[in-house]
């Protein structure tokens, strides 16, 4: 038995690794190792929740953002991106339509635009949960004060994917400007867990100055960290960034690091992200296959999802119609899979095999 698939079979029985063993799962890889991760990580994944795929509504409520990551073409610096911002009256409808259609979650995304205050956010989420109390929300919406994401739980939100980007300082320096602090990012998923969201990390996949290392790094802090959800995914280069002539980052990779985390946290709410199917015409599928059970179709109005553009060439997954939630269901269904029209929350285990 080679030794990277001793670390392998160490992972599946103990759930953690060192950052050097990470690191050398990651290095030494071969079809033989990337074959048993992925096979026991839809075994565990069905020991949990079955074969099901659970939806999430996603709508983008804006572009505008506030801060100026240097990777992202809604970056506050990029005089080229065509701002936009939903009116609360729009993304509920967004939320009736996506309802009708068979959506239980929905999940509020954008830029961190001040004019999302704590009023007008809380007003949103008491809405949203008024008309559908059987329905979960999930926030995307960046750093926030401790008070504030309080105020948004207490409102009625369920969770919040706050992505880490790296859990290595210098890398995160080298991701953002001057005045963005990766204990800062930290220190909010920490508060987010306190105070009771389910409450999601991640980072990119192949992005600028990222080495096996930094990796390894993200995978030691999923580990410790125990998020609920866990949205990874490639690196995409924009072309109105300073990494514009960077490569994408590996489909095949970040599918063998799906498993991994899969592997990691048994229970964990796993999506197979856009930016994959983005790098991959396969892409959703194949993340499922390697673990995830989550999928996010877009349910921002047509004529504003070309806006919300992070990444060059960004696929647009939308659903509008119960014709359209068809066809995703047969995707689905074709790898032997099924889509599931609930909540979807994270079940609590006790033993994860």
């Amino acid at each position: 038995m080679s030794d990277v698939l001793k670390l392998a079979e160490k992972l599946y029985e103990n759930r953690s690794l060192s950052v050097d063993e990470y690191e050398k799962l990651i290095i030494y890889r071969n079809d033989e190792c990337t074959r048993y991760i992925m096979a026991k990580a839809g075994e565990v994944r069905k020991n949990i929740y079955g074969n099901s795929v659970f939806i999430r509504g996603l709508i983008e409520i804006s572009n505008i953002c506030k801060n100026n990551c240097y990777y992202c073409g809604i970056r506050g610096g990029n005089t080229n991106c065509e701002r936009y911002r939903l009116t609360p009256e729009e993304i509920l409808d967004c939320c009736k339509d996506g309802y009708a259609s068979g959506f239980r979650t929905f999940v509020l995304q954008g830029g961190e635009d001040n004019f999302f205050t704590d009023d007008v956010l809380c007003e949103l989420i008491g809405k949203i949960k008024s008309l559908f109390p059987d329905c979960a929300v999930t926030l995307s919406l960046g750093e926030r004060s401790k008070e504030s994401y309080q105020k948004l739980y207490d409102a009625g939100a369920d969770r919040y994917l706050l992505r880490h980007e790296t859990a290595d300082e210098v890398l995160y320096s080298k991701l953002h400007p001057v005045g963005m602090k990766l204990q800062s990012r930290l220190e909010c998923l920490k508060n987010l867990k306190e105070i009771g969201f389910q409450t999601g990390c991640g980072f990119m996949v192949g992005a600028p100055f990222q080495t096996v290392s930094h990796i390894a790094k993200d995978l030691k802090f999923i580990e410790e960290f125990q998020p609920h959800m866990c949205g990874i995914g490639p690196f995409i280069p924009h072309k109105d960034t300073v990494f514009k002539d960077e490569k994408s980052g590996s489909a095949e990779l970040t599918c063998y690091l799906l498993s991994i985390i899969r592997l990691i946290c048994p229970n964990v709410l796993l999506p197979s992200t856009t930016a994959l199917d983005t790098v991959d015409e396969k892409g959703c599928e194949k993340g499922i296959l390697s673990g995830a059970n989550v999928v996010m179709p877009n349910l921002s109005p047509e004529n504003v999802r070309g806006k919300y553009n992070l990444y060059n060439n960004k696929k647009f997954t939308g659903v509008q119609s119960a014709k359209d939630l068809e066809s995703l269901k047969n995707r689905m269904k074709k790898i032997g899979f099924q889509v599931l029209c609930d909540r979807g929350d994270v079940i609590k285990i006790s033993d994860g095999k």
